[in-house]
């Protein structure tokens, strides 16, 4: 049985539908339009607007780390004259919104999910903040990032210390004028202390081990070096991390300018003062690992390791590209620093670069692993009809991000395409009576 859309609730929302996408980013979208091509009703059910994150979860400065190019949304290649550029945030959210304009799809915007669960006779039964809704198919698409990590030794910070996580920061203006501390050099923490470095604000930096790259070698980007050796098509299987890349951290460069490298060391010898990681606070003492000289190098022989898989292909295939001499450490720490006293350091602000953590404690059905993380292959979960997509490796490097985002909607959808032509019944008119009889019953 294929039920359709019928009886709308509040919002416009139907209260049965054959599937229902949760998350209305670039992931939701990209299902949406391949369930589109197929005729596959749906509806997109996302808690805030399309393009949320781009718009109201990124600093002003944002852009993309990876080129423009490698922007492919199912249907929506870049169209810019700046292919090898790298958009900045207001750029992105035009990209995103042009993409849900060009196809239109059932997206019900302010619609949160608060609950999914397993219908009695087969589907699935989502609470929403617009009524309940009955589908026999789920994808969620609300990748993994959803909420904010700050150690719990934060709450023991003198007051009148400005705390900020990345997700909040917009700009340097948004801080109290004083010193600023930086905590993670992952790709936010990375481009954060830069943006404030740059701004000519006094930064202290917590080094984590977060790998960099370069932005260019052997005159070309990096990232179309490393499209070339196919990196990007590697599944996650063939990685030589295996799973474990799905919680890796991403490597620093940036985009800003047109592109370049993030040198820790040459913002050291500007006046920036790096740390290694961050591991507690002693009275109003911070204190910090000694790893300061390990991080750094440890960035730097990944930078290097890089740059000699792309020398092998250069000789391999015997390409005439230009020599470029190594990186070079402009500064090196005498000792690693293990303290700093907040008293008199002039440090008038925090901003927390140190991640998010998933919660799906929201999805009530038993496809999580120890970890909390949805166990599945290429999206497609032990749960019949449930799917995840948008995840960082969900099958390939490029699975969370704007490059690989459409290949992994398109399987999703074939699979999605299989079990509507098989008509299977889910009982989902029994299970519409059991939500309508319990929604009675709270009201009664």
């Amino acid at each position: 049985m294929t039920l359709t859309a019928e009886q709308p609730t509040r919002a416009g929302l139907p209260n049965r539908v054959p599937v229902a996408v949760v998350g209305g980013g670039q992931a939701g979208l990209s299902i949406s339009w391949h369930l589109t091509r197929r005729g596959i009703e749906h509806v997109v059910l996302e808690r805030e607007t399309v393009a949320h994150e781009w718009s109201d979860a990124r600093w002003d400065t944002f852009c993309l780390v990876t080129p423009n190019w490698q922007c492919q949304l199912p249907g929506w290649p870049y169209a810019g004259d700046d292919p090898d550029g790298f958009m900045v945030k207001d750029e992105i959210v035009a990209y995103v919104r042009g993409y849900a304009a060009s196809f239109g799809p059932p997206v019900h915007e302010g619609v949160a999910v608060t609950r999914l669960a397993p219908a009695p006779d087969g589907g699935y039964l989502l609470t929403t903040s617009a009524g309940e809704l009955a589908a026999e198919q789920v994808v969620l698409a609300v990748g993994g990032y959803h909420l904010p990590v700050v150690p719990p030794y934060a709450a023991a910070l003198p007051g009148s210390i400005t705390q900020l996580h990345s997700q909040q920061y917009k700009n340097p203006d948004q801080l109290p004028a004083g010193e600023v501390l930086v905590v993670g050099t992952g790709q936010s923490g990375a481009q954060i202390a830069e943006d404030l470095h740059l701004a000519g604000r006094r930064v202290h930096l917590a080094v984590g081990s977060a790998p960099r790259i370069a932005r260019r070698y052997r005159g070309r980007d990096v990232v179309a070096w490393l499209d070339d050796l196919g990196h990007y098509d590697m599944p996650v299987e063939q990685h030589r991390d295996g799973e474990a890349a799905r919680v890796g951290t991403n490597h620093y460069v940036t985009g800003r300018d047109g592109g370049r490298d993030i040198d820790l060391r040459t913002f050291a010898t500007e006046g920036m003062q790096l740390y290694g990681t961050l591991t507690g606070l002693s009275g109003t003492t911070l204190t910090f690992a000694p790893n300061l000289t390990e991080n750094l190098d440890r960035a730097d022989r990944v930078d290097d390791s890089a740059k000699d898989v792309i020398d092998r292909h250069i000789a391999a295939a015997g390409i005439d590209a230009p020599v470029e001499p190594r990186y070079t450490p402009v500064w090196a720490p005498e000792q690693d620093p293990t303290e700093l006293p907040l008293d008199g350091s002039g440090i008038t602000s925090v901003v927390w670069c140190i991640g998010f953590r998933a919660d799906w404690s929201w999805v009530r059905v038993p496809v999580f692993d120890g970890a909390g993380y949805p166990t599945h292959s290429r999206g497609v979960t032990s749960a019949p009809g449930l799917f995840v997509l948008g995840l960082p490796w969900l099958h390939t490097w490029g699975s969370g991000r704007f490059s690989g985002i459409a290949r992994d909607a398109e399987h999703v959808a074939d699979r999605i395409g299989e079990l509507v032509a098989s008509g299977a019944p889910t009982g989902l008119d029994r299970t519409l009576a059991v939500a309508a009889a319990s929604s009675a019953a709270r009201m009664a």
